[in-house]
């Protein structure tokens, strides 16, 4: 019936958005089960990372039924900045969901430089989505997200009411108060 076993899908899902749930929605149609390996990970927030881990795992369920949701497993990565250590990470997380004997593959969509990864793993099979109906980068949302606004055409809508919660927070407001005086460099 399924393709896979288990697609893993890479990302820090700073906000969770469109491209991501259509992404996540084609693997669960090709694979039993789903690893999100959650980048980002550490504990500590910043304006390029505004969410926790706990956070993205609950914004990103919250777009999905409870049965999808019972497929869909989580590996926490911390940033590391070396790509050896970073795939090991990646590995171990996905090998602490799924046995090595598994058939595993790795889903995703070369959409410029910064997704040279996808091409780390070439023990799994990889999924290329070569054509997303939504394809977005999630830097200018979240810069729109800070400036107060929430385009609810690019979020599904567990995402938009996750949104809209965290607007209210000191949280929220201590982040936009650091992204107006921030460098761009930092996004």
């Amino acid at each position: 019936m399924y393709t896979f076993d288990y697609l893993v899908f890479i990302g820090r899902f700073q906000p969770f958005h469109l491209a991501h749930l259509e992404t996540i929605q084609i693997a669960l149609q090709q694979s039993r089960q789903v690893i999100i390996a959650l980048g980002s990970a550490q504990a500590e927030r910043n304006i390029k990372n505004p969410f926790l881990a706990a956070e993205r795992q609950d914004m990103i369920l919250s777009n999905f039924t409870p049965e999808q949701q019972t497929r869909i497993l989580f590996a926490p990565i911390i940033d590391v900045y070396d790509d050896k250590k970073w795939v090991e990470q990646v590995k171990s997380g996905v090998y602490a969901l799924a046995s090595s004997t598994s058939k595993i593959g790795l889903i995703g969509h070369f959409k410029d430089e910064s997704s040279y990864y996808l091409k780390l793993f070439p023990e799994w099979h990889m999924l290329e989505l070569d054509s997303l109906k939504q394809s977005m980068s999630a830097t200018p949302l979240r810069e729109a997200f800070y400036e107060g606004h929430i385009d609810k055409s690019a979020f599904p809508q567990g995402t938009i009411a996750f949104l809209k919660a965290f607007q209210k927070t000191d949280t929220y407001r201590e982040l936009q108060h650091k992204f107006s005086h921030h460098d761009s460099s930092n996004l």
